[in-house]
């Protein structure tokens, strides 16, 4: 069974094989653990019955990524199994492969990927311009995370377990240069 973890946004979001759950949480640090146990039972499931751990890294919460992916490669330590990352973009284009994925930032601006376009920051500006090389425009509607699944076990298959770390597309608050 493939565990997959989400808490690029503001929720928790788990999902076991065919089973989904999104949990409203206040802090998702003191929640994670605790969700993520619910939910296995929840689901009949014991930790020896995992056989790897999909994670989101991205783009998304800079706090909430780091976190989903020190927890994800823990539980993978531990049962000794292998931890895969996945981003927003494969699964929206997994759902719709022919898309242009816009994914408004909260800062004003966009986190946009399709394929043959690497995962950037775009003004609205230049994504309506850009968009309409595309037959469709996805992101402006919730993912399905079940898809993590068949993407976990696609690049497990094809040996493409790379390091797992996060999708950051612009530095953090910390990182960014003082206004006067």
């Amino acid at each position: 069974m493939i565990l997959i973890i989400n808490t690029s946004g503001n929720n928790l979001e788990f999902v076991l094989n065919e089973n989904h759950k999104s949990v409203v949480v206040e802090k998702q640090s003191v929640a994670l653990p605790i969700e993520t146990e619910r939910f296995i039972n929840e689901c009949g499931a014991k930790w020896s019955d995992l056989t790897a751990v999909g994670v989101v890294v991205g783009p998304g919460s800079f706090t909430g990524i780091r976190l989903g992916i020190a927890y994800a490669k823990g539980l993978a330590m531990g049962l000794k199994i292998p931890v895969v990352g996945i981003n927003l973009f494969d699964l929206y284009l997994a759902q719709t492969p022919d898309a242009f994925v816009a994914i408004e930032s909260g800062r004003g601006d966009f986190f946009v990927g399709a394929k043959n376009l690497e995962p950037q920051v775009m003004e609205i500006d230049e994504l309506e311009t850009k968009q309409m090389e595309w037959p469709r425009t996805v992101g402006h509607k919730p993912f399905d995370l079940r898809l993590g699944v068949k993407i976990v076990q696609d690049k497990i298959q094809s040996g493409n377990t790379d390091a797992v770390v996060p999708m950051y597309l612009r530095p953090s608050y910390a990182e960014q240069p003082k206004r006067k």
